[in-house]
């Protein structure tokens, strides 16, 4: 039961972390906003989900994972609802900061979840779990393109509809005792933050997140300047990079059986690297397709993958050193998303070259693992 509660909040986030990628051209249209308003969106979503991140790890760890799951769950149903009413610009940024919000306690409560629920296995248990993400991030523009014809304010509402009914589950769920149990000190768990094993970690994330939303927020957009059609780039987004990262957790597993995760990780960044180079390049939706779908495949294992050796190496405050390791991340979504809008500017074309920041990201990613090798060891 609680692998199955952590499942249907993984999916949940996945699909808010694909909705803004997937209203984001009706919405620019509908309020007229450019690509650097889109990026101030986008880092609005991120800081929000910085906040919850880095705060609710000690609240899981002191009060324990239910509490903060039903308060994520919470504001995602809020913000969605109200995300329809948006009067302009600034009341989208307010929304999509309250959307972080709940997707940054969501995603750091159920991972610590589902490590907790399978910690002898706690890599393959988050891969397997996360798959939901990839599930999730299919659902939403597979909705958009096939049922809802583009009607972004029935996605929102549906995407809402979905966070209640998972809301439900978790509250009927009983769920285990706080790991730091009731000696829980705030400043033994704040010590964690200066180990340099956490801190190559959550660098990281960084580089990763930055890599993987830089794709959930953009792609859709770059396609369409490239000459795709919107309904063809939204599937692209969907069976393409959301199936491949669906499909590489699964097939992450039985890998991670015999392979240490750091080497796992490390491969992943280098076929991020390549892949995402590559995908930049095609103009043909088919070619387009199928690039992208191979950088799903090998983004897959990386963030789950990561907060398994997070949960191993810190089995005290687990949930502290988590959040903390995703906020990292989402500090890249921050930072890569108004880098991406202001290099491409007003003109959606020059997100071509503006992306370009994913693969070279990827290969700082390569460095940063060799880093945490040496930090283990």
């Amino acid at each position: 039961m609680l692998i199955f509660a952590a499942i249907l909040a993984i999916f949940v986030y996945g699909m808010t972390a694909a909705l803004l990628g997937t209203i984001l051209p009706d919405l620019s249209a509908r309020f007229s906003l450019t690509p650097r308003q889109n990026g101030t969106i986008a880092a609005a979503q991120a800081i929000g989900l910085m906040i919850a991140s880095l705060g609710v790890g000690p609240l899981l760890d002191s009060q324990g994972d239910k509490i903060g799951l039903i308060l994520g769950l919470i504001a995602i149903a809020i913000a969605l609802i109200a995300l329809p009413r948006a009067t302009g610009f600034g009341s989208i940024v307010l929304e999509l900061f309250l959307l972080g919000i709940g997707g940054g306690i969501v995603v750091t409560g159920a991972n610590a979840l589902a490590g907790a629920a399978a910690s002898d296995h706690r890599a393959i248990a988050l891969n397997l779990v996360n798959l939901f993400f990839g599930l999730g991030g299919f659902a939403t523009p597979f909705i958009s393109a096939h049922v809802f014809k583009q009607k972004w304010t029935s996605v929102s509402y549906t995407v809402a509809a979905f966070a209640l009914l998972t809301l439900a589950v978790h509250a009927v769920t009983p769920m285990p005792a706080p790991t730091a149990g009731s000696g829980f000190v705030f400043a033994q768990a704040s010590a964690i933050f200066a180990q340099p094993l956490l801190l190559l970690l959550g660098l990281f994330l960084f580089l990763y997140i930055a890599c993987e939303v830089g794709i959930w927020n953009w792609l859709t957009r770059h396609l369409i300047a490239q000459g795709v059609p919107e309904s063809k780039a939204l599937n692209i987004l969907s069976f393409g990079f959301a199936l491949g990262l669906l499909f590489g957790r699964v097939a992450v597993s039985p890998i991670l059986i015999s392979v240490p995760p750091v080497q796992v990780t490390l491969w992943a960044a280098v076929g991020i690297a390549i892949t995402t180079f590559f995908m930049l390049r095609a103009t043909k939706p088919v070619t387009a397709a199928i690039l992208v779908f191979l950088a799903g495949l090998v983004m897959a294992p990386v963030f789950p993958t990561t907060l398994a050796i997070v949960g191993s190496s810190f089995p005290h405050f687990t949930a502290t050193a988590t959040g903390f390791a995703i906020t990292c991340g989402w500090a890249g979504l921050a930072l890569s998303s108004p880098i991406i809008g202001g290099i491409a500017g007003p003109d959606p074309k020059r997100l071509k070259k503006a992306l370009l920041i994913l693969p070279a990201f990827a290969l700082v990613m390569v460095a940063v693992n060799l880093a945490i090798q040496g930090a283990a060891r």
